[in-house]
């Protein structure tokens, strides 16, 4: 095969398998029990073909697990978080992947109880949590938070509490506002210097 062929048949591969995860995202969102078939179905492809690009159902939502990581990273990453005040950075960037989880309420419960390891589990939010870490290695670095307790640890518990405000705001306890306003509260109160 030249190497045209090659790349064309590559770009396909590639144009296949973001039109199969588009698709499952659409589905699994508004029909958590999509099957395969129609996913293949909604993505314009055969059923061959996303078999070929995810043999299983685990397979495919591992995808879609990294593809909704991928986008959340993104948008912490354009919330500046290297900008101003490090509790106002560690908001935006949490409000940033807030908003993507979002998107599709139904998909992220599907993924919260998805049977993983402890390994497996801290492997997915690693992305997310290095973003949060950061910003407060730098609110430490500047004394805005405290320096006694490990960044990591910090970021560990920021990610378990901005868990438990969405799952107030999808049981219908709180709204978004009231719940967004209640992590910040919480977060400063266990971040800042002198608790």
């Amino acid at each position: 095969m030249n190497r045209s062929a090659e790349r064309n048949r590559r770009a396909d591969a590639r144009r296949n398998y973001s039109a199969i995860l588009d698709a499952a995202i659409r589905l699994l969102d508004a029909q958590p029990d999509a099957s395969l078939d129609a996913i293949a179905t909604d993505a314009g492809l055969t059923r061959q073909t996303v078999y070929a690009h995810f043999p299983s159902r685990e397979h495919l939502m591992a995808a879609i697990v990294d593809r909704i990581t991928d986008d959340a990273v993104a948008a912490m990453d354009a919330a500046e978080p290297d900008t101003g005040a490090a509790a106002d950075a560690l908001i935006r960037v949490l409000e940033a992947g807030a908003q993507i989880a979002s998107r599709y309420p139904v998909l992220v419960q599907q993924i919260a109880a998805l049977p993983v390891s402890p390994d497996i589990d801290v492997a997915r939010h690693a992305p997310v949590a290095k973003r949060i870490e950061q910003v407060i290695q730098r609110g430490q670095a500047s004394g805005e938070f405290d320096r006694g307790l490990p960044a990591d640890w910090l970021a560990a518990i920021t990610i378990k509490i901005g868990h438990a405000a969405g799952e107030e705001v999808d049981a219908g306890r709180m709204t978004r506002a009231e719940a967004a306003e209640a992590l910040r509260t919480a977060l400063l109160r266990v971040l800042r210097p002198g608790n």
